[in-house]
């Protein structure tokens, strides 16, 4: 088991690659896909309202920490007062869920502080680099979470930066599940992006190696590795059987 800050993980790689892998067609987005012209018009739109500093900064608490999707110039780490971490955006279908076993993806919601990363994009190339990373986490209208501006604090000092939050009246809204509740779909969502205790998996990893201790997540990925292995036990690489809320 991997080591991290002196914390040794409950949910681990082998646990992971015990989840059968996902097998079928991917299922259909819903929505509307935006077009080029509809990502030139979010872009230009968040950056109409950026600091006057000129530099732009993103903020990443989940999957954006260990795989940010655009080219940057520096890492902080940082705190976002006002917003907290949460499994609140699903029920994904699509990329690590099927309908059978539906998952639950991380986005920012209102309340607490989150800590994360923060991403300083090469001058030079802003919009190209917005424009790869709103197609990557904007895919449909309307979109499960949005772009904006939020306040983080560094230790070299505070700055804003662009961070992807909930869209509280998109339809994903999953809010006031309890943790056993998103442990039983985190332990079984599989889709063809891979599984959702993958997902959770590397972002405490990420996390941990960055000196963050998100308790909520560390408690999370606990309860989900005591499913798997007790799902998996008997028989390791079949599907688990436990059902999503």
């Amino acid at each position: 088991m991997p080591v991290l800050n002196s914390r040794r993980m409950r949910l681990t790689p082998e646990l992971v690659a015990r989840i059968a892998p996902h097998v079928g067609e991917s299922r259909p987005l819903p929505g509307t896909p935006p077009s080029d012209a509809d990502y030139d018009d979010a872009v230009r739109a968040i950056l109409a309202s950026a600091p006057s500093s000129g530099t732009i900064w993103l903020f990443a608490y989940g999957s954006l920490i260990w795989n940010p999707a655009c080219d940057f110039v520096e890492r902080r780490v940082g705190i976002a007062p006002g917003w907290h971490r949460s499994f609140c955006l699903g029920w994904d279908r699509w990329y690590r869920g099927s309908d059978k076993h539906p998952g639950l993806m991380l986005s920012l919601d209102r309340g607490g502080q989150c800590e994360g990363a923060v991403y300083r994009l090469p001058p030079e190339a802003v919009e190209s680099n917005l424009g790869r990373l709103f197609r990557r986490e904007i895919r449909t209208r309307p979109s499960g979470h949005l772009p904006r501006w939020v306040n983080v604090r560094t230790a070299a000092g505070q700055l804003r930066a662009i961070a992807f939050v909930i869209n509280r009246k998109g339809g994903r809204y999953v809010g006031r599940l309890s943790l056993d509740e998103i442990a039983d779909a985190l332990a079984v969502a599989v889709g063809p992006w891979g599984s959702m205790a993958e997902y959770l998996c590397s972002t405490v990893r990420h996390l941990e190696e960055l000196g963050i201790h998100d308790r909520r997540l560390w408690a999370l990925q606990e309860l989900v590795g005591e499913r798997i292995d007790a799902a998996t036990a008997v028989a390791p690489g079949l599907p688990v059987s436990r059902s999503p809320p």
